[in-house]
This record gives structure tokens, C-alpha cells and sequence, in this order.
């Protein structure tokens, strides 16, 4: 998109009459009602002002560019207004403001608009240009100093990629050697990195991040501003680059993620503060003067979120896995709860109780989003956002039995959606790279048109005609299998599955162990073998806190300490307590953590067993049928491998017991 479709000439106000910060807002927002801009005078007003309540948009140099981005907006656009006589705007430097920059941005608003936006923004950081606008007399004016210089800069951009790829010829030599005269090596140069963000993601965001980089070249600094706006996350910061780095910029006025950068140097400064004091922040982050960061609990993201590092396939399948499982079972647990509430309501009080419909229908509309967000968020982790939609849809087919060629009442299920997932964000992928030559003036195309379009088109077909018919078949076979499955076979597969979530308590074996279990669950409404993972998921915390309490000469004092507290672990569902313990001793703990959990995940089956809930532990057991046998089956199993590591592991001697 041109800068001048942003820029409306009848939309431009040349000569702003208000004299207050309440009436420019007011001529402002009006203008863009009258011209057809927004529709909705007083919400559009009421974001603007909230905005300013944040922070005052006069960033200072007589500009203020107020800002929002809501449903009253019909189309992005930039109201240029010039003061002649300046408004007291309470800038930041206290000045009159002579030039205003109103942005209007629709909800939802296009990557091609937004980009456009970011690169206005990036302009104002021009002081030539500041003075030229403080000096047109008509829109048109105006216009063309904005698209002079974006074209200057786009000459610029293009004039440095030419050398950068000549660096080999005659003239770039002759460059290198000249600026070698004046500029440190570039491997010698410091290094730093930054995150950019305002609330809005429009205007602010951009500025800083070009005056950032603008300051840090005339510095000889080398620096890479992350960028998170309105169009999502630019120049992801990776992990080796953050190791890099001498320092951290943060110059944000909304929440970003800062568990990745515990151990830096970092200033946490506002966003004006990089548009304003570039300078400032780079001398200070050379000199370290930032605080060195630690991660408090909530900054937690799990594993990096940016991590960009060469993986094997087997890890990144886990990891895309996991993403989606990790979306979904917020779903699985508040749905599969309140479900299983409703049928003891329903025992109470009847089928037709409002309190059990209530509460049923809740659980049910929870469960229907399982499979779609599965797909969605496994696509999202291979493809990115792009990957979001047709993710969702497949997945959304996998669910849907009417959604294939072959008519069954079948579904593909959770198997389909799986599968779903996995194509979704590869065809993304495979579809980014297609178009990874498309002229730099189609980017904006990319994600709202040719990737969602295409990537829906490409998804729904192999999901129509191939996916769904072949897990609709695996799907219905499997269901006809586990509900003919003797007592014999029911208990082989109970011990399989208790036995898998106590060999990596977390990892791999046990996810699938619990993903399996869930599918069945999704697919049958049968709960038998989510008895069979709960029982065998509770048993290697439990088992260690029992061999601490009864066997203590053989753990160091912290672990005796952390023994009591895998009481709550265990009976809670939580495996994961029981790792320390078989990090350090994976022989003892792991083997006899195994047999506890093949023994109670065995004899939820023998005692038929049935938890309709995917998550809890203990604390669902009065939604189990058999309950008695629940908590046994859990008791039993804890004690054999607890029983089994407090005899098995060997004694410490008494310096190693103290520590």
C-alpha cells in the first residue's frame, strides 16, 4: 500500500483552529466522522482518550500522534493536522505541538495497512522531514514529502542490499577499506538487542525501533530491535542472540515476554523513551548499568518460545505435539470435569434437571473445541500464526462426520486431528516458501490472502478425500476393539499404559500414554483408561515420598524435604514432582517407579475402573465408579514401588545424608 492511501487528502485539517489538548482531540475526531472515517464518533473518542490516559502521545519536536484501533474505524487512515499558533498537548518536552498524526486502524486491520503505518512512523524520525510538513500549505504537499521520502528510503534499502551482495567487486572493496578507517571490525563491534512495543502496536513501536537502530549506526553498535505490534512479533530475538549481547533495551509500555533474558544487564524503560533517548539507552546498556534480570515466576514461558535451534525430527514432532496438547487441556480438564459433575447430578436428581443440562451442555461445548485446537495450535507450532485457520478448520473436519467423501458415522477423530494439525502447518510452510520470491510490495498478500486461501483450499481437500475416510475407518475400528476387549486384554493394556507414565514422568512415553488415553476418552466417553494413566501418573511421586518417610538414611536431607511434598504432588496428578529424584538416580527410582504404576494401572482394569475426567488425581474421586478401587488400586501401586526403591537403593553415609 502507497503511504498517500493512508494519508487522505480530504481528510487533512491544514489549519487546526483548536487551541486546547480536549478541543484538537474533539476537531480530530470529528473530521473523521464527517468524511466517513469512523461511525461511531464517541467510541472512536473514548479509545483515544484512553490511549492518552497511558501515556500522552506528544512525543516531543512539536509532534503527537494520537492513536487507536477499534471497530468504529472502516478503513486505516492518518489524519495529518497542522497547528499554526502550537497546542499545549502535554508533550513530552513540554512544548507546543504544531504537527498531528491521528491513525485510525480498523479491528482486525490487515498486514498491508499496518505495515504501511509502521513505515509513516519510521519516517517522523526525519527531522528534515518534520521541518518541510511544519512548512507545506496544502494536502498535496504533504503527500508528496511523505512519498519522497519513502522512496528516498526505500533507494537507501535497496542501494545497501546491492552492496551487500557486490561485497566482492572492485567498488565494495574499496568501501570496506575506507570505512575500515573509521569503523571498528564488524566482529569487534558491540553488540546489543531490544523489544519494542506500545499498547497499540501502530505508531510508537516503529519509531522506536527506528531511532534505536538509526542512533546505534551512528555509534558503530550493532543491534537488533524485536519489534511487537499490531501485524505480531518482527526480528525475533533467538537465543544466541540474547547470549550475544552485552545488554537488553526494553522500551515497551505493554506486557512482553522477559524470561528468556534472566541473567542480562536490562532497562525496562517506556516505548517514548526509544524514540526520544536512543542515545541514552545504548551508553547505558554498553555500560551495563541495567539491573541484571531475573525470571519471576509468572514471566515463566516454559521452553523458549523463540528457540530456533537445529532439532531432530522426533523433537520438533514432540514439541508441535505438545504445543497442541498443551492448548487443549484446558478444554480436556474444565470440560471433562464439569461433564463428569453433571452425571452425578444426574444420578441425583434426574436426566431432566436444569442443573444437570446446565452443567452437561457447558462440559460437551468444551469438548467440541478439543480437536479443533489440537490441529490449530500443532499448525500453529510448524507453520506459525498463518497456519492458525486451516489448522482449526482441519481439525474442526476431523471432528465432523458429515466432513468427508465417504458418508460414516464415523469420525476421524483424534488420530484425524492430529493428523490435521501436522498438515496444516506444514502446507503453510511448504506454501511460504512457494512464495518466498513474490516482490517485496506483494508481502502484504502473503498472510491475508494466499495463505489462508490456499492453505484452507489445499487442508480441506486432503482432509475431505483422504484423511478424514482413512481415520474414520482406524477410528471406528479402534472403538470396536476397546469395547470388545476382554478382561484379560483390558488389564495387559491398563499395565502398558500405568507402566508408560512412570518411564519419563512427563516425556514422550508418558504423554502418549495420557494423549491415547484421552483419545479413547474424546472418542467413547469411557473413562476406563484415563483410570488406568491417573493411577500410574500419581505413583512415582508418591513412591518417593514413601521411600523418604521409611528409608531416610538412604536420602540427603533436601530430599527427604522434597519427599513430603510429593505427597500433594502425587495425590494431585502431578508425576513431574518425582523427576529430581530420578535425575539423580534414574537406575532405583525409575525402575521401581514402573512397577508401582504397570501394578495400579493393571488393576483399574481387573476392578473396572472408570474416571470420566481427564486430570485430578484424587481429589475426582467421587466421580469414579468404583471408587473404592480407585484409591486402592493408587495405594497398592504406591507402596509396591516405593517399597521396592527404599529397599533397593543403597544407603548414604553420614556426610552424604547431612547435605
Amino acid at each position: 500500500m502507497d503511504i498517500r492511501d493512508l494519508l487522505v487528502k480530504d481528510v487533512m485539517i491544514m489549519d487546526l483552529k483548536a487551541t486546547t489538548k480536549a478541543e484538537a482531540i474533539d476537531e480530530m475526531v470529528h473530521q473523521y466522522y464527517t468524511k466517513g472515517i469512523i461511525d461511531d464518533e464517541n467510541l472512536y473518542k473514548q479509545d483515544i482518550l484512553k490511549r492518552e490516559n497511558e501515556s500522552t502521545t506528544g512525543i516531543g519536536d512539536g509532534i503527537a500522534m494520537p492513536h487507536a484501533k477499534d471497530k468504529a474505524v472502516t478503513r486505516a487512515t492518518v489524519l495529518f493536522a497542522k497547528s499554526n499558533k502550537g497546542v499545549d498537548f502535554n508533550a513530552l518536552d513540554g512544548q507546543p505541538v504544531h504537527l498531528f498524526f491521528m491513525i485510525a486502524a480498523p479491528e482486525g486491520a490487515n498486514n498491508t495497512h499496518l505495515q504501511a503505518l509502521a513505515a509513516l512512523s519510521s519516517l517522523l524520525i526525519n527531522p528534515d522531514l518534520v521541518a518541510a510538513l511544519k512548512k507545506a500549505q496544502t494536502p498535496a504537499d504533504v503527500q508528496q514529502l511523505f512519498a519522497d521520502a519513502q522512496a528516498a528510503k526505500e533507494a537507501k534499502d535497496a542501494q545497501e542490499s546491492a552492496s551487500s551482495a557486490a561485497a566482492d567487486s572492485q567498488a565494495a572493496a574499496k568501501t570496506a577499506k575506507t570505512a575500515a578507517k573509521t569503523a571498528k571490525p564488524e566482529e569487534e563491534r558491540p553488540f546489543i538487542v531490544a523489544v519494542s512495543a506500545c499498547p497499540t502496536g501502530i505508531a510508537h513501536t516503529y519509531m522506536a525501533e527506528a531511532a534505536l537502530k538509526k542512533q546505534a549506526e551512528a555509534m558503530n553498535v550493532d543491534i537488533k530491535v524485536e519489534t511487537n505490534g499490531s501485524e505480531g512479533i518482527k526480528h525475533r530475538l533467538t537465543p544466541e542472540d540474547i547470549k550475544r549481547a552485552t545488554g537488553v533495551i526494553i522500551t515497551a509500555d505493554k506486557k512482553v515476554k522477559m524470561a528468556r533474558f534472566a541473567g542480562k544487564h536490562l532497562l525496562n524503560r517506556p516505548v517514548i523513551d526509544g524514540i526520544k533517548k536512543p542515545e541514552e539507552l545504548i551508553n547505558e546498556t554498553l555500560a551495563q548499568k541495567g539491573t541484571i534480570y531475573h525470571a519471576k515466576g509468572e514471566d515463566e514461558q516454559g521452553p523458549a518460545d523463540n528457540e530456533e535451534e537445529k532439532k531432530s525430527v522426533w523433537s520438533n514432532i514432540y514439541a508441535n505435539l505438545m504445543n497442541g496438547i498443551s492448548n487443549m487441556l484446558p478444554f480436556v480438564v474444565g470440560g471433562g470435569i464439569l461433564m463428569a459433575i453433571s452425571f452425578m447430578v444426574e444420578q441425583t436428581v434426574g436426566p431432566h434437571s436444569t442443573t444437570f443440562i446446565f452443567l452437561n451442555s457447558i462440559g460437551n461445548w468444551a469438548f467440541s473445541f478439543l480437536i479443533p485446537v489440537l490441529a490449530a495450535y500443532i499448525a500453529v507450532s510448524i507453520g506459525d500464526r498463518p497456519a492458525l485457520m486451516p489448522g482449526f478448520v482441519g481439525g474442526f473436519m476431523a471432528n465432523t462426520a458429515a466432513a468427508s467423501v465417504v458418508k460414516t458415522s464415523s469420525v476421524a477423530g483424534f488420530l484425524g486431528g492430529l493428523a490435521a494439525g501436522f498438515i496444516a502447518g506444514y502446507v503453510v510452510v511448504w506454501l511460504k516458501r512457494v512464495f518466498r520470491n513474490l516482490p517485496k510490495s506483494l508481502d502484504g498478500l502473503k498472510p491475508m490472502i494466499f495463505y489462508p486461501i490456499l492453505g484452507l483450499l489445499i487442508v480441506g481437500f486432503l482432509m475431505y478425500f483422504i484423511v478424514d475416510p482413512i481415520f474414520a475407518v482406524i477410528n471406528h475400528a479402534l472403538t470396536v476393539f476397546l469395547n470388545s476387549m476382554g478382561t484379560g486384554n483390558s488389564i495387559l493394556l491398563g499395565t502398558v499404559l500405568g507402566g508408560m507414565m512412570a518411564i519419563d514422568m512427563g516425556g514422550p512415553f508418558n504423554k502418549a500414554a495420557y494423549t491415547f488415553a484421552i483419545g479413547v476418552y474424546t472418542s467413547t466417553g469411557e473413562g476406563k483408561l484415563m483410570a488406568a494413566v491417573m493411577v500410574g501418573g500419581m505413583i512415582p511421586p508418591l513412591a518417593t515420598a514413601i521411600a523418604t518417610t521409611f528409608w531416610k538414611n538412604k536420602f540427603t536431607a533436601d530430599e527427604r524435604k522434597a519427599g513430603i511434598s510429593n505427597y500433594i504432588l502425587g495425590v494431585s496428578f502431578i508425576t513431574e514432582g518425582a523427576i529430581p529424584f530420578a535425575a539423580s538416580d534414574p537406575l532405583h527410582v525409575i525402575t521401581s517407579s514402573l512397577v508401582g504404576a504397570a501394578v495400579g494401572g493393571g488393576l483399574t482394569q481387573l476392578w473396572q475402573v472408570s474416571v470420566p475426567a481427564p486430570h485430578g488425581g484424587i481429589w475426582v474421586t467421587p466421580l469414579a465408579t468404583n471408587w473404592l478401587f480407585y484409591l486402592i488400586a493408587v495405594v497398592i501401586g504406591a507402596i509396591i514401588a516405593g517399597v521396592i526403591l527404599g529397599l533397593w537403593r543403597p544407603a548414604l553415609n553420614k556426610t552424604e545424608a547431612a547435605k
